[in-house]
């Protein structure tokens, strides 16, 4: 779970994780990464950690949503790993049946209903759809969303072809999925909106940036079929 700047709400929404994994009887570590958050956000971090010995809490400089989310597909350790936001878009009770749909499948992603979301960002999130659909084949529904479970021996074999600074990497791992032929299930979550914070991607940023992650998308589709080719 990436952190950044989520001073008001990040207790709660730690909170309500830890809760919904201890029901499920798991064994489990919930890795938060402080994005070089300029609030109290840290302080917060490792104050829940006292409070909860499956959290482990780790700072650093701001390096963005994208490579802070690679970091923890690669400091991961457990069998299965789930990747969510700290926004508390989709609750922390939406991960019961995604954990259960993982029986057939070695990935498992949520499909958002009811995201109250403007214009901007439904077109963003529909082109990305077809950028990945066009550039790597039919893969999952709803290609950016920060709510999916994948084993780690396949996050293993797809990270490497993710280049570091990758702005969406959630986008291109769902096209390698796609690729890769990975056997993957969907679950419908429900999204809400912000109760706490703010969001820091809205307007003409919205778009600025879709139009980064497509670049980044199409390169990164190109260098991974140049390297398909070189086997």
């Amino acid at each position: 779970m990436p952190v950044y700047n989520e001073e008001l709400g990040i207790d709660a929404v730690v909170d309500s994780w830890v809760a919904s994994l201890d029901r499920l009887h798991l064994r489990y570590e919930l890795l938060l990464y402080d994005d070089g958050s300029k609030d109290g956000t840290g302080s917060r971090l490792d104050a829940i950690a006292l409070r909860h010995p499956a959290v482990r809490v780790t700072h650093q400089r701001n390096q963005g949503h994208g490579p802070t989310v690679l970091r923890g597909y690669h400091e991961a350790q457990g069998e299965w790993v789930f990747q969510t936001d700290s926004d508390d878009e989709i609750p922390a009770s939406a991960f019961e049946p995604l954990w259960r749909a993982r029986q057939d499948a070695d990935a498992v992603f949520g499909i958002r209903t009811g995201r109250p979301s403007g214009p901007a960002r439904r077109l963003l999130t529909a082109g990305a759809s077809w950028c990945v659909r066009l550039l790597f084949g039919r893969g999952p529904t709803d290609v950016n969303v920060p709510f999916r479970l994948i084993r780690r021996a396949v996050l293993e074999r797809l990270l490497p072809r993710i280049p570091p600074e990758t702005f969406a990497p959630n986008v291109v791992l769902s096209g390698l999925v796609a690729r890769d032929r990975v056997r993957f299930v969907e679950v419908p979550v429900p999204a809400v909106a912000r109760r706490l914070g703010e969001t820091t991607i809205v307007g003409i940023k919205t778009l600025k940036l879709g139009t980064r992650a497509a670049r980044e998308t199409v390169a990164a589709a190109l260098a991974d079929r140049r390297r398909g080719r070189s086997r």
